[in-house]
């Protein structure tokens, strides 16, 4: 259901003077989602929607579409031209909210969609445009209670999931039974649904040279999995209902008794940095000084480099999780999409310092999200050994 106070508050608190929602055949599907419009309503025309801290919204549609936003509160007013809808922005917007939040954002490219002439006439108008990427980190990107749950319950169900698959795994090979990436893959699959858990897209499994690709996915069955082969398992899934919140882990393996001192070595400097980044959030956190994702990712990002292996790194420390995999929250971030937005309670977000060689790669990802001023993991455990056979 629309909750129009919800994003009232997230706009007070960030002292705005008004967030603007808006789109033009269904290019902005973020304003629509937020909106809870229809996607499959006829949308020839643009229409705008101003909410300000208190008080009535603004709607402002074509007349050839007026009851576009009929299903929404607010006052509406009817253009038909551009010298009409510059005056009624002028008019019955500029007054209430001087400076507008819009989704737009010189880094954060999965909430920009202002199109560029869209913020000329805004500007043309008067108005002073803010990103609105903390307000949606407020309203979509932390997490509720029952989401805290749901996160839980699916983290759990991950857990369960992997140590199924290297079960798998190990008793395949000790078998002499052949088993692929593709294999492995569908099982997992399986499993989702056996558990009525979504997922967008399918897990990676990746051995041995397809490890050191982090978005790795076998076409068909993919290679087959072979004794002393690095694996890396990573998965995401979420409960279906409303609450509904993703979790996403990677856990990497050895298809060996015994992994070589250079394979040891990795996941060992990549667990210490795991953890050293898990203590420096909770440090932080838990003694109340303010801390951006950028900050969490320079830290371990920092800690690997001085350990030599700066060459290796492919993606930032971590990203936002919500009732999207990656979502609207706060990413650990300085360098891809460099993230200045602060943790704040109820951030939900992934661990997941990686290393990538020609050879192999390996990643280690816990979730961890903010609750009543501390850090709190999710799951049973952290991966603190190869899996091995």
């Amino acid at each position: 259901m629309f909750d129009l106070r919800a994003i009232q508050k997230a706009i007070a608190l960030e002292q705005v003077g008004g967030w603007l929602f808006s789109s033009f055949q269904h290019r902005d599907p973020l304003s629509e989602s937020i909106l809870e419009l229809d996607p499959s309503t006829k949308n020839t025309r643009p229409w705008y929607y101003v909410v300000y801290p208190e008080g009535s919204p603004t709607k402002i549609v074509h007349t050839i579409e007026r009851n576009i936003l009929d299903n929404l509160p607010g006052e509406p007013f009817l253009y038909d031209s551009r010298n009409r809808l510059l005056q009624l922005f002028k008019k019955e917007v500029l007054p209430k909210a001087p400076q507008l939040a819009c989704q737009f954002s010189p880094t954060l490219r999965v909430i920009s969609f202002l199109d560029h002439g869209t913020a000329l006439l805004l500007e043309e108008c008067g108005f002073t445009l803010l990103s609105a990427a903390t307000l949606l980190q407020r309203f979509r990107g932390t997490l509720t209670i029952e989401m805290v749950r749901s996160h839980q319950r699916a983290a759990s169900h991950l857990y369960e999931i992997v140590s199924d698959m290297w079960r798998l795994i190990r008793e395949s090979l000790a078998r002499g039974v052949a088993l692929h990436e593709g294999d492995v893959q569908r099982q997992i699959l399986e499993e989702f649904e056996k558990r009525k858990l979504l997922t967008h897209s399918p897990p990676i499994v990746a051995c041995g040279l397809h490890s050191g690709n982090p978005h790795y996915s076998p076409q068909g069955k993919g290679s087959p999995l072979e004794r002393n082969q690095v694996i890396q398992l990573d998965l995401w899934a979420k409960e279906e209902g409303e609450a509904g919140t993703y979790a996403d882990i990677s856990w990497v393996g050895y298809t060996g008794t015994t992994p070589p001192d250079s394979l040891q070595k990795v996941f060992t400097v990549l667990t210490e940095a795991r953890d050293r980044t898990i203590d420096f959030i909770g440090g932080k956190i838990e003694s109340g000084v303010p801390l951006s994702g950028k900050e969490v990712d320079a830290f371990c990002r920092s800690f690997l480099i001085e350990r030599g292996y700066g060459g290796a790194l492919r993606h930032r420390t971590g990203h936002g999780i919500d009732r999207e995999l990656h979502g609207f929250g706060v990413n650990l971030d300085s360098v891809e999409f460099p993230d200045d937005r602060l943790l704040l309670e109820g951030s939900c977000f992934s661990i997941e310092p990686g290393l990538y060689f020609e050879e192999f790669g390996m990643r280690t990802e816990v979730n961890a999200y903010l609750w009543e001023g501390r850090l709190c993991l999710s799951g049973p455990y952290r991966q603190t050994d190869l899996l091995r056979i």
